[in-house]
């Protein structure tokens, strides 16, 4: 099973979306709220240099942003 983190907001369209695409897939994740958790804010920002959301961790896999198509492909998923 791949390792997947995903950093989010609350308020973040994409970061929910992504996490629904998770859950429909039964795709099990580590979630980090990067409002509240300052060090995992800055975490995020040194892997990928920016501060946009969702931010995704595939097996050390970087994917910014809710790509279901290379999410998909990262996990095989069909689509």
């Amino acid at each position: 099973m791949a390792q997947i983190t995903i950093y989010t907001t609350p308020w973040c369209a994409y970061c929910k979306m992504a996490k629904e695409y998770f859950k429909k897939n039964n795709v099990e994740y580590t979630e980090y709220d990067v409002a509240e958790d300052a060090v995992k804010r800055q975490e995020m920002i040194d892997k990928t240099h920016q501060m946009g959301v969702p931010v995704i961790m595939i097996d050390g896999q970087i994917v910014i942003g809710f790509d279901r198509e290379k999410i998909a492909g990262l996990l095989n998923i069909k689509k």
